[in-house]
C-alpha cells in the first residue's frame, strides 16, 4: 500500500463502510507496515451463492482498492463433506465476478503439519488436553450463557499423557468420537466459545488432498486464525456470526505469534434475501430431492444459477453496493436485485421480437408474396449498437393476450374495429377473426394495413394508442421458453420454525412454454447471449440451447409484478 493510493481513495469523497474506515485507519497508523492483505476462505462443501458474492466483493475489492493482495484459501478441514467439484465451481464463480487471486491459491490442508505442531505445543505448555468424553457430555458440561461450565474430569490430565494420546489419535488407534483435543482456557468465561473449545477431532475419512496422512483434523475455529497468521493476512473479514468467536480467534493467534504482527478480524452483516434460502445444507437438500434441477437451476440463489438465468457480474456488484456493509442483520428485498439486473440489461441487451403465446394474424390487403425488411433499432439506449433488418410479411404472429374480442374500457391493444401499430412497421386495423369451434379460442385474426403508415415513412406520423410486437410467420424460429420466478412464495421460508421450508416452494416457479415464435436473428443465439424481448422481459439463451433447438430463460420481467401483487 502506498500513500498515493490512500490519498486518491480518500479524495474521491465517496462514502465508505465502517470496514473500509478501519482499513484506512490501520494504513494511516502504519499497522502491519501499512499492508492490506485479505483472504476469501470458502468451504468446498457446496456451490457459492449470492451471499458469498458479498464477501468476495469485499475481500477482493478492498485489496484491489488499497493496492493490497487477496488470497483464495479453501477451508478443507472436513474431508467428509468436501469435493473437488465444489473447488472447481468456486474458482469459476470468482473469476466470473471479475476477481483473481493470481498465484495465491491456498488450502487449510497446506498447514495441517504446522497446525498439528501448534497443537502439540499447546499440550506441552498445559494449554490443551485430550478429553475422553463423548461430544454430547462435553456440550452439557459447557453450561449456559448465564451459568458457568463444569470442568472436564480430564482437564488436569498430565501433558505427557495428553501428548501420547494425541499422537495415538492421529495414528488411528481410537475410534471417531472417542476422544477430542480441547484448548484449556476458561470454563467460567461469559463467552461459551472460550470454555475449553474442541480444537481437534478424529476423522478417518481420506482427504481429497492429503489422502490417509491424517486421522485427526483441526476444527474451523482453530485452523482459521492460524492460517490467517501463516499467510500474513492483515484484515480477516467475516460475517456477524463469527463476532462471538473473535476472542477465541485472538487468543489462539496470541499463543502462536512470534512478533508484533497479528491479523485483525472484522465482522459484517450477511446477505439475506426474501423469497429464498441461503443455507447450503437446505440448498443441497433441494438438489438431492429433485425440487430443482441441480445447483445451477436458474431459480437457485447460487452464482452458477444466477449466471445461467442471465444475471451479469455487474448487476450483482451493483446490488451489493446498494445494500452495503453494516453491523445490522436484515433481509434484503429480492426486488432490489431484480432492479439491478434490469438497469444493467437495459443498457446492454439488444431489443428483439419474441412472441411467447402466438396467434396468427393475416393482413388481407398485403401482397402474399411480398417480404419487406424493416429497420429496427437494436437498443435505443445505445445508438452505437446500430440496427438490424427484420422481415415482414402478410402473415405474422402476435401475443394472444394482445387481442380481445370484447375489450374493457381503455384497452389499447387490438380488438374488432380498432387500430394499433406494429412496432417498426405499419398501422393495422382489425376487420374480423376466427374461433376454434371446439375450444372457443381465437385461431386467426384478419386485419388490413395502411401502406402509408410505415414507420419512418412520410405518413408515419399518424398516431394510434397501441403498439404491438410481432414476428413474421414464414420467417419465425421456434423456441422453448422457460419462465422462471421466485423459488418460494413466502417472504421468509427458512424463518417459519414450526413448518418445513419445503411447504413454501412456489408451484409456479417454472413454466415451460413450447412453440414460442422468435424473430429469425435469434436462430444464431449462443448460450448466455442476453436479449430484451420487447414488451415481455429480459431473456438469455440457456446452456441447453443450440441451433435448431433453441431454449431461452427469462431472467426478469420488465416490471416488478410482485410489488403489485403485494399491494
Amino acid at each position: 500500500m502506498n500513500d498515493h493510493t490512500l490519498k486518491v481513495n480518500e479524495e474521491s469523497k465517496a462514502p465508505v463502510s465502517f470496514i473500509e474506515q478501519f482499513i484506512i485507519d490501520d494504513i494511516r497508523e502504519g499497522k502491519n507496515d501499512g499492508r492490506v492483505h485479505t483472504r476469501f476462505p470458502p468451504e468446498p462443501n457446496g456451490y457459492l451463492h449470492i451471499g458469498h458474492a458479498k464477501a468476495i466483493c469485499l475481500d477482493f475489492g478492498m485489496a484491489e482498492k488499497y493496492g493490497g493482495k487477496c488470497n483464495l484459501r479453501f477451508d478443507d478441514t472436513n474431508p467428509v463433506k468436501e469435493e473437488v467439484e465444489y473447488i472447481d465451481s468456486i474458482k469459476e464463480d470468482i473469476h466470473w465476478l471479475g476477481f483473481d487471486w493470481e498465484n495465491r491459491e491456498f488450502y487449510a490442508s497446506d498447514y495441517f503439519g504446522k497446525l498439528f505442531e501448534f497443537a502439540v505445543d499447546l499440550i506441552k505448555r498445559g494449554l490443551a488436553y485430550v478429553d475422553d468424553q463423548p461430544a454430547d457430555i462435553i456440550s452439557t458440561q459447557k453450561g449456559t450463557p448465564t451459568r458457568p461450565g463444569q470442568a472436564s474430569p480430564y482437564r488436569e490430565r498430565p501433558a505427557e499423557e495428553s501428548l501420547d494420546l494425541f499422537y495415538r489419535m492421529n495414528e488411528g488407534e481410537f475410534e471417531e468420537g472417542s476422544r477430542v483435543l480441547r484448548a484449556k482456557i476458561d470454563m467460567a468465561s461469559p463467552n461459551m466459545h472460550m470454555r475449553d473449545p474442541i480444537i481437534y477431532r478424529i476423522l478417518k475419512t481420506p482427504h481429497h488432498r492429503t489422502g490417509d496422512t491424517w486421522k485427526v483434523y483441526p476444527m474451523y475455529d482453530f485452523a482459521h486464525g492460524q492460517c490467517d497468521y501463516f499467510e500474513g493476512i492483515t484484515h480477516s473479514l467475516c460475517t456477524l456470526e463469527f463476532e462471538i468467536h473473535r476472542p477465541l480467534y485472538d487468543w489462539l493467534v496470541y499463543q502462536l505469534k512470534t512478533s508484533d504482527y497479528r491479523p485483525r478480524q472484522i465482522e459484517f452483516n450477511r446477505l439475506n434475501l426474501n423469497y429464498t434460502i441461503m443455507s447450503k445444507r437446505k440448498l443441497l437438500e433441494l438438489v438431492r430431492e429433485g425440487s430443482v434441477n441441480g445447483w445451477d437451476d436458474p431459480r437457485m440463489p447460487t452464482l452458477c444459477g444466477l449466471r445461467r438465468r442471465g444475471y451479469t457480474p455487474e448487476s450483482i456488484k451493483k446490488f451489493i453496493d446498494l445494500i452495503g456493509y453494516t453491523k445490522v442483520e436484515a433481509i434484503n428485498d429480492v426486488s432490489l436485485l431484480e432492479h439491478a439486473i434490469r438497469d444493467d440489461l437495459n443498457l446492454r441487451a439488444p431489443r428483439v421480437f419474441g412472441v411467447l403465446d402466438p396467434v396468427k394474424l393475416i393482413i388481407t390487403n398485403y401482397p402474399e408474396a411480398k417480404v419487406e425488411e424493416m429497420d429496427i433499432d437494436n437498443n435505443p439506449e445505445d445508438p452505437g449498437m446500430g440496427s438490424r433488418k427484420v422481415p415482414f410479411s402478410n402473415e405474422i404472429y402476435i401475443e394472444r393476450d394482445d387481442f380481445m374480442e370484447d375489450p374493457p374500457h381503455k384497452y389499447f391493444r387490438l380488438s374488432p374495429g380498432t387500430e394499433v401499430r406494429l412496432k417498426g412497421a405499419y398501422i393495422i386495423k382489425c376487420e374480423s377473426f376466427k374461433k376454434n369451434e371446439g375450444s372457443g379460442l381465437i385461431e386467426e385474426i384478419y386485419c388490413t394495413y395502411d401502406p402509408a403508415s410505415r414507420s419512418g415513412g412520410e405518413a408515419a406520423g399518424r398516431k394510434v394508442k397501441g403498439t404491438l410486437h410481432w414476428v413474421s410467420a414464414q420467417h419465425a424460429v421456434n423456441a422453448e421458453v422457460r419462465l422462471y420466478d421466485r423459488l418460494f412464495d413466502h417472504e421468509d421460508p427458512a424463518g417459519q420454525k414450526e413448518d418445513d421450508y419445503r411447504k413454501f416452494l412456489n408451484p409456479d416457479s417454472l413454466k415451460i412454454l413450447k412453440g414460442c415464435m422468435l424473430e429469425p436473428s435469434l436462430a444464431s443465439a449462443k448460450p448466455s447471449d442476453k436479449f430484451q424481448f420487447q414488451r415481455v422481459g429480459y431473456f438469455c439463451a440457456d446452456l441447453d440451447s443450440k441451433p435448431g433447438s433453441l431454449v431461452f430463460n427469462r431472467t426478469v420481467s420488465l416490471k416488478d409484478t410482485w410489488a403489485k401483487m403485494r399491494k
